[in-house]
């Protein structure tokens, strides 16, 4: 159940990533409520996950989840640039994110 609270707070880290751009400096209240609600949620899971999980390998993962998610938003929804070199970029640090996970007990 650890891993499944730590994806989950991943994802919620990429919804709170969004929201914060989009609450204008945290001047629109609406994103800026779902950022601090998302937030919330986020490290709640994580620390769910890190009663059991080692702290370098949650840590990881989760911040991991959210630069790529938020990578991924960012080209797909907000029109950010995309090039072969930040792709690369992206595919290191899933294969970092595997290799974490691969490498930590059950």
């Amino acid at each position: 159940m650890p891993w499944v609270f730590l994806v989950i707070a991943g994802f919620l880290e990429v919804g709170w990533a969004y929201a914060m751009k989009r609450s204008d400096g945290f001047s629109l209240p609406l994103p800026t409520l779902a950022t601090l609600a998302l937030m919330f949620g986020s490290f709640g899971l994580l620390s769910l996950a890190m009663r059991s999980l080692p702290l370098g390998t949650a840590y990881t993962i989760w911040t991991g989840i959210g630069a790529v998610g938020a990578f991924v938003v960012g080209i797909a929804v907000l029109g950010e640039p995309v090039s072969p070199l930040r792709g690369l970029a992206a595919l290191m640090i899933v294969g970092g994110l595997v290799l974490m996970k691969l490498s930590t007990p059950a």
